[in-house]
């Protein structure tokens, strides 16, 4: 499962170019019979995804990759706040037998140095008090480049879902447990 928001969700994108999707298509070609969930909602944010958490877990999934707080940071929600919905997520999801792994996120520079540091602390923070797998930052080669974003910069266009895919795509081997 992908408890996420729109960068999950496939904001913009054909049902077929979501992450969750391509990730799936991914790993079912490197020989791994995984089904990836997506339970992305656009425009969520982590007290969001802690609301919902029972919901995502209905269809109970064995693994979760937790790609939450693009929108904290959009908003300059404090990141304290961040931190301690993330957390509860993260106990929450390891509370029901579920392996975790956290996509982090980075905080956009307009806010200052010290909510950039203390923003991107928090994944880094969580993925070693809960012992889990940690891909630091999910927009990796996809951040402020035109031809792998939609036209409002912010959100992957289809080639931008395969890079984070192609990236991401050891670190989801691991949380499944699959050799390199």
């Amino acid at each position: 499962m992908v408890l996420g928001d729109s960068l999950t969700a496939g904001y913009g994108l054909p049902a077929a170019d979501a992450f969750p999707v391509r990730l799936q298509t991914a790993l079912r070609k490197g020989g791994i019979p995984a089904t990836v969930i997506n339970a992305g909602v656009s425009g969520d944010t982590t007290a969001g995804g802690l609301a919902r958490i029972a919901w995502a877990l209905a269809d109970r999934p064995t693994h979760a990759i937790v790609e939450l707080g693009a929108n904290d940071a959009l908003r300059g929600i404090d990141p304290a706040t961040t931190r301690r919905n993330l957390d509860v997520i993260v106990a929450r999801l390891q509370s029901a037998g579920i392996t975790v792994m956290l996509a982090g996120m980075y905080a956009p520079p307009n806010w200052g140095k010290e909510y950039e540091a203390d923003f991107r602390s928090i994944y880094p923070d969580l993925a070693k008090k809960y012992g889990i797998g940690l891909y630091p930052f999910f927009l990796e080669g996809v951040a402020a480049r035109r031809d792998l974003n939609q036209p409002d910069g912010i959100h992957p266009n289809a080639e931008g879902v395969a890079v984070i895919v192609e990236r991401i795509l050891p670190h989801v081997r691991r949380l499944l447990g699959a050799k390199e």
